[in-house]
């Protein structure tokens, strides 16, 4: 048990795609079983999935962003296998440059380490508040068992030392030298369990019951536990007399989100009083946390809201858009490469979308890098601020035609923000819905996949997309 570690709110987020497990089985010629796994568009990622995650679990919380001491971030494959991934996530969401953290991969179990570091770190008084983000995005093996299964999603965490809505508890660890799910260093798709029933019967059930049992004294009125193969989970649920699990709901929506699922599946369990056991896996290694919650946490109510969203996607879009089917031909580098000068002293006011507000008459500048006087007065004088993250489209236009690696039709909007900021940003999920004066939220998401390296920017969303949420 962690002494003094307080929850004060969470949040959740999910891609904008649904593959049909039918879709899959019907490119394989065999039966596709049932249920959907959610995969992430083109334009999405871990790392756009944890960013929004995090968002929601801010707003929720109440907290402004400079407040937060530290990000820790789980993920089984983070966007640079090895590079700033946690600066590049931290400075999407708006932290301080001297805010601290990690991050944590190489495994599923990476989720439920993330939520331990962060938690000693407020336990030990080192940070006052602790933003934790668990977020995955699976590519599975092609034909494999696994491939209909394999989903995507986020969650987020804003710990504090008092006055939360809800407490960490005790901690179970098991461990075992097993190798189930994995990749190699060359290899880009996770690879399917070798043995199935020998991990179901030798290793997952009797680790996981052991677990479960122990964890269980602590009188759980609901539980998250991992479903590897869309069984597991109503099996040891079984088995721990646990019921209807709260992570089920996770598993039917979105499938199972990895390094996410442990502490997506509590979260949804979060929006009414009492004690939720947490139960994550992966890398040889269970682990079991029990959250009591005196009353609603902040955010929770939302998560089911963010689980029922999502439209079809074809079996060969996903492949595209995983990278597993990649067209033929020559691609049109970007002009300003991602290691350039130029572009790292642009990234600070890409990701934290920045504007510069002139101090003689107010106008805010965009971008600030290329406008050294201001547009409407002419004066030096500024100040860096963050720019509203609502507005509306004053106009826009629609690319049907794109060079590689863009995707025609390609909107683009100028933007009118709440702020009075004016930006030029491209569409996403825009579905035929754009109009002029239309209501648009920014998001972050990745533009391009770059000599090797992910590039991330702000796109405009349509609030049609995600009403719902």
């Amino acid at each position: 048990m962690t002494p003094g570690v307080q929850l004060l709110a969470v949040g959740a987020a999910a891609p904008s795609w649904r593959l049909a497990a039918t879709e899959v089985g019907a490119a394989w010629g065999r039966p596709g079983g049932r249920g959907q796994a959610a995969v992430c568009a083109p334009d999405e990622d871990t790392l756009t999935l944890a960013a929004e995650a995090a968002r929601r679990a801010l707003l929720a919380s109440g907290l402004q962003t400079d407040i937060v001491d530290g990000l820790w971030w789980g993920t089984s494959r983070p966007p640079f296998a090895e590079g700033p991934s946690h600066a590049v996530l931290a400075s999407a969401v708006g932290l301080s440059h001297r805010s601290g953290g990690a991050l944590f991969a190489g495994s599923s179990h990476a989720g439920i380490e993330a939520l331990f570091g962060a938690a000693d770190a407020v336990g030990a008084g080192t940070v006052r508040v602790a933003l934790v983000v668990v977020s995955d995005a699976i590519v599975p093996g092609l034909g494999t068992s696994w491939e209909p299964r394999a989903g995507a999603g986020a969650a987020a965490l804003v710990l504090v030392s008092h006055g939360g809505a809800a407490s960490l508890g005790a901690r179970v660890t098991r461990t075992h030298p097993y190798l189930d799910r994995y990749r190699g260093d060359d290899e880009t798709a996770t690879r399917d369990l070798y043995d199935p029933r020998l991990f179901r019967e030798e290793i997952f059930l009797p680790a996981m019951r052991e677990l479960g049992e122990q964890l269980g004294t602590n009188d759980i009125d609901r539980w998250s536990l991992p479903d590897p193969d869309g069984r597991l989970g109503a099996a040891l649920a079984r088995q721990l007399d646990a019921g209807t699990p709260a992570s089920a709901s996770v598993y039917a929506a979105l499938g199972d989100t990895g390094a996410a699922a442990a502490l997506l599946g509590g979260v949804c369990a979060l929006d009414a009083a009492g004690t939720v056991g947490i139960v994550g896996w992966g890398g040889g290694r269970a682990t079991g946390v029990t959250i009591t919650a005196r009353e609603p946490v902040p955010g929770a109510a939302a998560v089911a809201d963010v689980l029922k969203g999502g439209r079809p996607a074809t079996y060969a879009a996903v492949l595209q858009a995983r990278r597993q089917l990649v067209a033929s031909g020559e691609t049109v580098p970007m002009g300003v490469p991602p290691q350039s000068a130029q572009f790292v002293r642009g990234a600070d006011e890409m990701l934290g979308l920045l504007g510069a507000r002139c101090v003689d008459c107010g106008t805010i500048n965009t971008p600030p890098s290329i406008h050294p006087h201001c547009i409407s007065c002419g004066s030096a004088k500024f100040v860096l601020e963050p720019l509203a993250r609502h507005g509306r489209v004053y106009t826009f236009v629609v690319n049907q035609t794109m060079p590689a690696p863009f995707v025609a039709p390609l909107p683009l909007a100028v933007i009118d923000l709440d702020d009075g900021a004016r930006v030029m940003l491209q569409v996403t999920e825009h579905e035929g819905t754009l109009e002029i004066g239309s209501e648009v939220e920014l998001v972050v998401r990745r533009y391009a996949h770059e000599r090797g390296a992910p590039v991330y920017g702000y796109k405009a969303r349509p609030y049609a997309i995600r009403e719902d949420q």
